[in-house]
């Protein structure tokens, strides 16, 4: 064959693939149309905390309420920068911005409860660039959904989609407010569902690599035919910017939290009473499982729905309601989006062998951030510091490394003690500069604290001790 044969079928070649290549390129979707009609739709959304109320918590730096409550790589989309010239005891206003949507054309509006978390004023921004202030209808923390309302009429809406049809690989659009930029859009791809954190454990999280950052958390994510799909809400990043892995809330999740908001201005949740863990290879061995599934109970509350129903620790919850438990971390929303009350049948592995047991679900108390425990004997309650403790049983002393004396805290009551830092499963060590022992010694230092002065508790979690100062507040 010629040399000149060859350079020519070369050039056939060269052609063919880049027209394929181009084929490819012109095949990608046009977000134009759907941009048009979704953006009009999309706000952004201001708020202030005045005064007194505005100043740093201890331990907190500048930035989002409850930042430092949020490991290094967890990064909500929120920015709070301190306003000179502020009002209240010579502190300065604190404003942040974040984005959300209109689902009805008179002036309901969803976002994140930690886009509005403490703010005493929410001004909401259109696309036509009006401003309304809103009234704050609901807020959850553990879907991070919040409800608002503006005084007004025929607004531009958005249509709620189908979050549980989505599927790797599938096309997203995002548009909110980055860094109070209106209107920003983005694209990516649905890269996994059924995420979970233990931050929000009633969340079955959808993760794409939607480029979203600060300002964006609220806002919509939506599929190609322009519906609400999820909502914005935090990144997995090392240096607080976008790194290719974004996080939103299923909108069937968002919509359950909306419709108890706009009733009742908060949201009920059903509670199993087990405490859980996760099944790796060698435990599916050792329990007889043909794989690594399911969730492990590691503690069954006494008096709770599951010890009624006769599951017990070593069971293997394979399935809640007819659905399936792949992870330990699939249980908390399932059972989490069904009110108190509800019946429910629950599939156990038990010994190599399937039982089924029907459970009562118990209602998770108000103040929750998360735990599907409920309160067992040698608890203590309604104290000054806000908080419900237990004593450490000996094999979960073991778990948590040992540590020297302590309670552990079950329940978070108060707001102030929330917002202070406090959460379920903390073991509270010392008190001010008084040793925590056990229970007792803890009702004793308790109630010889003074009212309306700081403590300060040194708290253990994770393994790691810190100090969590604030002041008590009786709340209504």
């Amino acid at each position: 064959m010629s040399k000149r044969i060859l350079i020519s079928l070369w050039a056939v070649f060269l052609m063919i693939a880049a027209n394929s290549a181009f084929a490819r390129v012109t095949g990608l979707p046009d977000f134009t149309s759907l941009v048009d009609e979704a953006a009009p739709a999309v706000v952004n959304i201001r708020v202030t905390q005045f005064g007194e109320r505005a100043r740093p918590r201890d331990g907190e730096q500048q930035g989002a309420p409850g930042q430092e409550e949020i490991p290094e790589f967890f990064r909500r989309f929120f920015d709070i920068p301190g306003n000179p010239g502020g009002r209240g005891y010579g502190q300065p206003d604190r404003q942040g911005a974040g984005s959300g949507f209109i689902f009805e054309a008179e002036g309901y509006i969803i976002t994140n409860h930690h886009v509005v978390d403490g703010a005493d004023q929410i001004l909401v921004r259109l696309a036509d660039r009006r401003e309304f202030e809103a009234e704050l209808i609901g807020s959850d923390p553990l879907s991070d959904i919040a409800l608002l309302k503006i005084d007004a009429d025929n607004l531009p809406t958005l249509k709620l989609g189908d979050s549980d049809s989505l599927r790797p690989g599938e096309w997203v659009v995002a548009i909110g407010s980055p860094f109070n930029f209106d209107q920003s859009v983005t694209a990516g791809i649905v890269s996994a569902k059924g995420r979970s954190t233990n931050q929000q454990q009633y969340v079955p999280f959808i993760q794409t690599d939607v480029a979203i950052n600060r300002g964006n958390s609220g806002g919509p994510l939506l599929n190609l035919d322009g519906e609400v799909v999820g909502i914005n809400s935090w990144i997995l990043s090392s240096g607080g910017g976008y790194m290719g892995l974004s996080f939103s809330i299923p909108i069937e999740t968002a919509s359950g939290a909306v419709s108890q908001l706009r009733e009742t201005g908060k949201v009920s949740r059903g509670l199993l009473g087990v405490q859980i863990g996760a099944v790796n290879r060698e435990m599916a061995e050792a329990l007889d499982l043909d794989r690594p599934i399911g969730a492990l109970v590691n503690e069954v509350n006494p008096g709770s729905a599951a010890e009624k129903a006769g599951i017990e620790p070593g069971d293997v919850i394979l399935a809640f309601d007819g659905e399936t438990v792949e992870t330990s971390g699939d249980l908390p929303p399932l059972v989490g989006s069904n009110p108190p009350g509800t019946e429910a049948d629950v599939l156990v592995s038990r010994n190599g062998k399937k039982k089924t047991f029907t459970v009562v679900l118990d209602a998770l108390p108000t103040g929750e951030d998360g735990g599907i425990a409920a309160l067992g004997p040698g608890s203590s309650q309604s104290n000054i510091l806000g908080i419900a403790v237990e004593s450490i049983s000996e094999d979960r002393r073991r778990a948590l490394g040992d540590p020297d004396g302590g309670v552990i805290v079950s329940r978070v009551e108060s707001d102030s003690a929330y917002r202070a830092g406090l959460r379920n499963g903390d073991i509270i060590l010392m008190i001010n500069s008084e040793k925590v022992e056990d229970l007792e010694s803890f009702d004793e230092i308790v109630e010889s604290l003074p009212e309306d002065k700081a403590v300060a508790l040194r708290v253990m979690r994770d393994g790691i001790t810190r100090f969590i100062a604030y002041t008590p507040v009786t709340e209504e």
